[in-house]
């Protein structure tokens, strides 16, 4: 699958978002665009301007790591957008087919370890998701905290950008909805870097594209960055706001999933209010709604 048009509005986006200021450039003659010129990025670099036009087209294929970082450094990329910027070099010479994870089935269900391992995390909701954001599996306390996720999509395997972005409800669930939405496009724009042959993940973002004008905005920013750690905030049904930090960790034992645990300040109300869920949770006629 021919990722040019990726790579080219990547660097595209990247080289308007810097000013000559930015650089230490001085600014010469009227712009008839926001951000550096060709020849501006391709001097940093060290390479010809040709060259440098050469890689926004989109021809990344073959070209050395040395040049890749030179680049990363001129566009200033963050640590995630270069990791990015190394991904399309994969998948636009060929070797992202062989680094990228087996295939998945359509249907996939945790090993019984897996689940044993969530159902110990008890003090805070703990869930397990693949890059496109479907959720795949929960601890107990996980399952109730997306309760109204599970309710609405229907599904025994719902997905976190269908919900943000096509249901009104989420407003409603994440009171940070635009930090929610940045977080999710972010995520799956990171995906598709690393694997440009998940059909499933093309066909996501087309949904996605054509349903919600939020989503394609924040998808034409081609923005990436990391989103292993942080703090989120959520608005239950049953308990009201819950301030939660959470760590994110990616899977050694199933390549391209993603384990995260929440956890509640000690003594905090939102502690206490995650303790009444989890109450709740445990009891068989469930929590009121």
């Amino acid at each position: 699958m021919d990722n040019r048009d990726e790579v080219r509005e990547f660097l595209t986006s990247r080289r308007a978002k810097l000013s000559p200021r930015d650089v230490g450039l001085p600014d010469v003659g009227q712009r008839r665009v926001p951000g550096l010129r060709r020849g501006e990025v391709a001097t940093l670099a060290g390479v010809s301007i040709e060259y440098y036009s050469k890689l926004e087209r989109g021809a990344l294929a073959g070209v050395s790591v040395t040049i890749l970082d030179a680049l990363a450094k001129a566009l200033q990329l963050n640590a995630a957008e270069r990791e990015h910027l190394f991904h399309l070099a994969q998948a636009a010479d060929g070797t992202s087919g062989l680094l990228r994870p087996r295939r998945r089935r359509r249907t996939w269900t945790p090993h019984p370890s897996l689940q044993w391992v969530l159902d110990t995390i008890t003090g805070g909701p703990a869930l397990v998701r693949n890059g496109r954001m479907d959720l795949l599996a929960t601890n107990q306390l996980g399952r109730a905290m997306h309760s109204s996720l599970y309710e609405r999509t229907g599904s025994s395997t719902p997905n976190f950008a269908r919900y943000t972005f096509l249901d009104e409800d989420a407003q409603r669930f994440y009171p940070d909805w635009a930090t929610a939405a940045d977080t999710c496009v972010s995520i799956l724009r990171a995906e598709a870097g690393r694997d440009p042959h998940d059909r499933e993940l093309h066909d996501l973002v087309g949904e996605l594209s054509t349903l919600s004008t939020e989503f394609a905005r924040r998808w034409g920013a081609h923005d990436v960055r990391y989103c292993g750690t942080g703090t989120k905030r959520y608005h239950h049904d049953a308990v009201g706001e819950l301030e939660l930090a959470y760590e994110s960790v990616d899977m050694l034992s199933e390549p391209g999933l993603t384990l995260t645990i929440y956890a509640a300040e000690p003594g905090s109300v939102t502690a206490e209010r995650l303790g009444l869920l989890a109450s709740w949770a445990a009891e068989p006629v469930g929590f009121p709604v």
